[in-house]
């Protein structure tokens, strides 16, 4: 059953306290981009792809690749509540032996369609996914989603080329547009802009959101399912670091996991602001 926005709010604010969790307890990880798309993994899993935790491999699943693979603490959080492993596996997250890798690893993670985390390939996974669905005439969609410091990388645009070519209509490719990326801004680092004409040049479907919307993310993805014929691009502006105050918009939170002090910090922010949002449901 689709949950309200108001859920949604809740689920989205408790996928970002698991980030800021699984990453304390790791002493490493990439808690900003993490937090930054939280809410474009809530919409996904919890109102939008047909996923069954009792079968992670049901062959006619709904599939999703984190493109930008090293920001899954957030993703891994959302794969608990849904149901597909317990949420106490967030604070072993990157040791030696655990379930939940620093990178999303599909062999030993339930929920977890494709191994990713260098930077471009995820995209490439999911237009062979998508065209999959197509030769086995299936009607799974594929969903992937991107950083916008991704975008640099060259395979991104050949994988463009790819699903455009293919008429991969079943294929909808979410861009975290944060602006930050390790070494600085997106727009110092590389220059990626006018990033909606470069993939309506490639052939793409574009809108542009706010995506930390849900009724802009529902809107795109009801819009995505009426394209006939080309892939589909959302490029959602979002905060780095959303959710927590010390971490939005800084580039130093790309990667590296809060100490004692700021993690009781931002563990009580989450914690105060789930509390607000639920009194709202």
């Amino acid at each position: 059953m689709a949950k309200s926005f108001a859920e949604l709010k809740v689920l989205a604010a408790k996928a970002r306290l698991g980030a800021i969790i699984g990453t304390y307890h790791a002493k490493s990880g990439h808690p900003g981009g993490s937090l930054s798309a939280a809410d474009i993994f809530t919409y996904l899993y919890f109102n939008e792809m047909k996923v069954d935790p009792e079968k992670p491999d049901w062959a006619d699943r709904d599939r999703f690749v984190l493109s930008k693979g090293h920001c899954c603490p957030s993703l891994y959080a959302v794969l608990a509540m849904k149901g597909f492993f317990d949420w106490k596996e967030l604070e072993s997250l990157r040791h030696v032996g655990a379930m939940l890798q620093g990178h999303p690893d599909m062999k030993s993670t339930p929920g977890v369609d494709m191994s990713s985390g260098s930077l471009g390939q995820g995209i490439s996974a999911a237009c062979g996914m998508a065209l999959a669905a197509k030769l086995d005439n299936k009607d799974y969609r594929v969903y992937t989603v991107l950083g916008d410091g991704e975008c640099e990388e060259g395979e991104v645009w050949e994988a463009a080329m790819f699903a455009a070519h293919n008429n991969l209509d079943n294929l909808v490719v979410f861009v975290d547009q944060n602006g930050l990326q390790i070494d600085g801004t997106v727009e110092e680092v590389g220059g990626i802009e006018p990033l909606d004409k470069k993939f309506e040049a490639f052939g793409f479907e574009v809108v542009k959101i706010d995506g930390h919307s849900f009724d802009n993310i529902e809107a795109a993805l009801n819009k995505a399912k009426t394209v006939k014929g080309k892939p589909f691009a959302i490029l959602a502006k979002t905060v780095k670091g959303k959710g927590v105050s010390f971490m939005e918009n800084q580039v130093g939170w790309h990667g590296k996991a809060c100490n004692d002090e700021e993690f009781k910090v931002a563990v009580k922010e989450l914690e105060d602001e789930i509390a607000r949002l639920e009194a709202e449901v």
